[in-house]
């Protein structure tokens, strides 16, 4: 069995999910079918979180259309490893997990992502993160 059908049970059964779709109909949301087990949900509409793309359990939501996601392959990659995260965080303790992270790398570097271990494992540059914290940038930028 592909290890994307896997995935689609295991995050099926753990909720996060159900809880992806809920979030997605909450944002007003399109439903797709989308790659290996996905669903596409676009044209989200609440004011949070404020990102291009975000995923929970094994919806990937947007506020943007089918066409731009589908145009932007290694976002979608990102955004599909954050789905098997849910998985090995056992569906939606990721959530906490998730936010603590976030808090952790915004202590440490001054942003969300670049020391955030979920961001990482998921790919920095795919999800469009800058590899270097936005602290360090800054000290660079007054260094010249």
């Amino acid at each position: 069995m592909a290890w994307w059908r896997v995935r689609q049970v295991l995050n099926g059964v753990n909720g996060s999910t159900l809880v992806g779709l809920a979030v997605g109909a909450a944002g007003r949301c399109s439903f797709r079918r989308g790659p290996r087990g996905l669903v596409v949900a676009t044209g989200y509409r609440l004011p949070q979180p404020r990102v291009p793309a975000f995923t929970v359990g094994n919806v990937i939501l947007t506020p943007h259309d089918l066409a731009w996601l589908e145009s932007r392959p290694r976002l979608l990659a990102h955004e599909e490893r954050h789905a098997s995260q849910y998985v090995a965080c056992l569906g939606l303790p990721m959530l906490p997990l998730y936010a603590a992270a976030s808090g952790w790398s915004y202590l440490r570097g001054g942003d969300f992502g670049v020391h955030n271990p979920f961001e990482r494992a998921a790919g920095l540059v795919d999800g469009g993160y800058p590899l270097v914290s936005a602290r360090a940038r800054r000290r660079t930028a007054w260094d010249a």
